[in-house]
């Protein structure tokens, strides 16, 4: 097993509610796949870079999991399907990563 990290942005559309069942649902989709979560944390409504199907804002999280390769191809293909999501990206994490991302989430508790 492997630890993966996954960015996501849904659209700014929804409502807070709607964006909690989002992210819920995507958490359900690792768990069914064989894959735990580790962290998920909302980044909140932030400025997109550039305009992604006509929308200049959208709703930021991060999840961080535990899971086979062939998890993260099922899990992608969901998020894919799901028009609630506007963009993702999925990297896998080194030790390096994983050591740091624990740090960090430390620091975030103690704060």
């Amino acid at each position: 097993m492997s630890f993966y990290e996954t960015v996501f942005i849904l659209t700014p559309v929804l409502s807070d509610d709607q964006a909690k069942e989002a992210v819920q649902k995507i958490e359900n989709d690792i768990k069914s796949f064989g894959g735990t979560v580790k962290h998920l944390e909302n980044w909140g409504l932030r400025k997109l870079a550039y305009p992604i199907q006509k929308k200049s804002t959208g709703f930021y999280f991060l999840v961080e999991f535990e899971a086979e390769g062939s998890v993260v191809a099922e899990y992608e293909l969901q998020m894919k399907r799901d028009e609630r999501v506007i963009r993702f990206l999925t990297v896998k994490m080194d030790k390096d990563h994983v050591t740091y991302s624990e740090r960090r989430r430390a620091k975030l508790a103690k704060a």
